[in-house]
């Protein structure tokens, strides 16, 4: 082989190593994902209560710290505003754990009265997220599910 071919052929494996460990360094900085995300919403009944139940799976490769959930109604102010991470501060916490590799289960359930779903606007309602990892990148999801009252 020529001395040519082999420099360039070096030069090659060199720069092709360099953008693969680009590109795992990216990967380890990116903001959790969501995926496969449901929401089930059963209406109380007689003197039973019913429920939401929302679920996710979360992938954060420096791990989950949080992730906090809203259920809202399509027709609320949120639909004309936004939502934004600074609304999800102070709402309710899903639980997670582990499901393998970078990626957690991430469950809520509450329970509906009759008195809440009473209260509650009729029709098509969304189910906001969000995912915070350690390392502080989040991602906000304000439509990650739907689900309907009534």
């Amino acid at each position: 082989m020529s001395r040519r071919i082999v420099l360039s052929a070096v030069a090659g494996v060199v720069v092709l190593g360099g953008a693969g460990a680009f590109a795992l360094a990216y990967a380890g900085d990116q903001s959790p994902t969501l995926s496969h995300s449901t929401a089930r919403y059963t209406a109380p009944d007689g003197d039973r209560a019913g429920s939401l139940t929302f679920a996710t799976d979360v992938t954060a490769s420096s791990g989950v710290k949080s992730v906090k959930v809203l259920a809202w109604p399509a027709n609320s102010s949120f639909a004309k505003q936004g939502l934004t991470a600074k609304d999800m501060a102070a709402v309710d916490s899903a639980v997670c754990k582990p499901s393998g590799g970078d990626t957690e289960r991430c469950t809520y359930k509450v329970t509906v009265t009759r008195a809440d779903a009473d209260d509650s606007p009729q029709g098509a309602w969304h189910v906001a997220v969000l995912a915070t990892a350690k390392d502080g990148d989040t991602t906000l999801d304000t439509k990650a599910a739907d689900f309907k009252v009534g």
